[in-house]
């Protein structure tokens, strides 16, 4: 049977279409990593031969998996041992990656150290409560045909980078907030950092019937702690549970797709895409979003709660539960594509073909 030539043209300009669609998300991601590369040079250019030695190690280095987002002494370069011009450019590449929210979240968080101070009365000299222990770290060097990649990693903020080619991915990020609302007499009174992560999460659970919530409450009890922490082996152990989006209502649907872009518009909108788009190709039906603890969101011993979206690529979690549930943890992780690992097959199985 012979297509008439109507279908064979509407074939030919979606196949035209798609084909310059591709060519435009290419051209994206190469202007992105094109910009990164130039201000990561401009970081690394600007540090005499002792910094270069702490802010630089080799893309293999293990230190590239070794990551967490307690008050710990750092690998890397800190913004203590940074002048005012370094930090600057130091903070243009994580300008470059992240939205402007999302840049803004990162400030905030890393001010919260001064708020802390105040909470718990540190001296003028503790360096628990440290604003200039947050640290950067590259690993390998941008412009070179080999990976590279970089992170900014302190209390509460653990942000990773992973470049092959001409593509980059953004996992595992880590923002946290303690006070997740500020109630001490300070001039960050009131702020809640992370506001969206928790109303637009309540807004879903409250849009349930109750026989979907015998689906999404897994228990009346909150974890202590984000189940997949910082290792690997506790991440491929979680499995999604809750109620898939397949099984919700149209408003649910929506809203639960906006509560995932709540954690993607961290991201320059370039990553964000990539992101939104591998998860459309996996299918959004088969993301799922399950609760436990307080329905309510209370700060008080007892009411924390905890939320998990899940689905065949991605993880998002957060835990509200520390400090009578006023401390809050949130990560996003690709359970394919951590650190890149799926990127970085890809590559190396180019870069090995035999012509």
């Amino acid at each position: 049977m012979k297509s008439s030539p109507l279908v064979c043209k509407l074939f030919f300009f979606s196949c035209f279409f798609f084909v310059l669609h591709a060519g435009f998300i290419k051209a994206q991601d190469r202007l992105l990593i094109g910009k990164l590369s130039e201000a990561v040079l401009n970081f690394t250019g600007s540090l005499d031969a002792v910094q270069k030695k702490e802010a630089c190690v080799s893309f293999t280095d293990s230190l590239r998996f070794d990551w967490n987002y307690v008050p710990r002494a750092r690998k890397g370069l800190s913004l203590k041992n940074m002048n005012a011009a370094q930090q600057q450019k130091a903070f243009e590449m994580v300008r470059v990656v992240l939205s402007a929210s999302g840049y803004q979240k990162t400030k905030e968080i890393m001010d919260l150290e001064n708020v802390l101070r105040v909470i718990e009365n540190k001296s003028a000299n503790d360096t628990y409560r440290d604003l200039g222990n947050y640290a950067f770290l590259i690993f390998g060097k941008p412009g070179e045909k080999e990976p590279w990649g970089w992170r900014l990693e302190g209390h509460h903020i653990s942000l990773h980078f992973t470049v092959a080619g001409e593509e980059m991915t953004f996992t595992p990020g880590f923002f946290g907030s303690n006070p997740g609302t500020v109630l001490a007499d300070v001039p960050q009174k009131g702020k809640r950092i992370l506001k969206d992560e928790q109303d637009v999460a309540f807004q879903l659970l409250h849009s349930f019937s109750a026989e979907q919530k015998k689906i999404v409450i897994l228990s009346e009890k909150a974890p202590w702690e984000i189940l997949s922490s910082n290792k690997r082996s506790k991440l491929v152990k979680l499995k999604p549970e809750g109620i898939a989006m397949k099984d919700m209502t149209s408003a649910q649907k929506t809203l639960f797709q906006k509560l995932i872009a709540v954690y993607l518009d961290r991201y320059h909108v370039t990553l964000k895409n990539q992101q939104m788009n591998r998860l459309k190709e996996m299918g959004l039906d088969g993301i799922h979003f399950a609760w436990m603890g307080n329905m309510y969101p209370e700060i008080k011993e007892g009411a924390g709660y905890y939320y998990r979206i899940q689905g065949p690529t991605i993880l998002i979690e957060l835990d509200n539960t520390q400090n009578n549930a006023n401390h809050i943890h949130t990560v996003v992780r690709d359970l394919t594509n951590d650190f890149g690992e799926d990127l970085l097959r890809v590559h190396y199985e180019k870069m090995h073909v035999k012509h």
